[in-house]
């Protein structure tokens, strides 16, 4: 069972940081992505379910024909996401829900994407298998993560300072995704660090 106390401080915390989340998004995204928000919209197929969709800062860069759901648990968030989809002509249908439960059928569809949520998600391998149950064979993840660097002198600072992330805003900053992805039944096709290594993509599938 994951801790729902942990997802109800995560949904508080981001409906206080709603308003200004773009605003102190745009200051850093440049520098922590690049252009990799886009890469990973553009590697979406079908049905598409993004997890941990925020503000919807990604809605400008699926291409067309994509069916898109997405989920956050802050209702705060979503408002945001909402009136960027509007704004950008954009259908997606947005709900509230947890990616450690999500309110989908097993193989339903054909990517879940991930941008910055995996640090947060309190249980990283439930929402992985999440993820597993509700992709199709031959479904796509994609993952774009701040993770561990490994780079072993930064990797063990992040893990220094990780205890006082968790606390003051459930941030993981030595999360290491890939080998959990692997753990979990996907087969990975890419992936590539920047930045040092604090940030990776990681496009895998579920195995037909």
């Amino acid at each position: 069972m994951h801790d729902q106390r942990t997802v109800r401080e995560l949904a508080r915390q981001y409906d206080r940081l709603a308003g200004q989340y773009d605003a102190a998004m745009d200051r850093i995204e440049r520098w922590l992505l690049g252009d990799w928000r886009a890469w990973a919209a553009h590697q979406a197929i079908g049905w598409t379910l993004e997890i941990a969709i925020g503000t919807g800062r990604t809605l400008p860069s699926y291409r067309p024909g994509i069916v898109l759901v997405g989920i956050d648990v802050s209702l705060g968030m979503l408002r945001v996401a909402h009136r960027r989809a509007r704004a950008h002509g954009r259908p997606v249908t947005l709900l509230r829900a947890d990616a450690q439960a999500l309110p989908l059928r097993d193989a339903s569809v054909d990517t879940v994407l991930s941008i910055l949520s995996l640090c947060t998600i309190p249980d990283v391998q439930q929402a992985l298998r999440e993820a597993y149950r509700v992709l199709r064979p031959g479904g796509r993840l994609i993952l774009v993560e701040h993770v561990r660097s490994d780079r072993r002198l930064l990797g063990l600072a992040q893990r220094l300072i990780e205890p006082l992330s968790v606390r003051f805003a459930h941030d993981h900053l030595a999360r290491e995704p890939l080998p959990m992805v692997v753990a979990n039944g996907f087969q990975v096709l890419q992936e590539q660090r920047r930045l040092a290594g604090i940030v990776q993509r990681i496009l895998a599938v579920k195995p037909s």
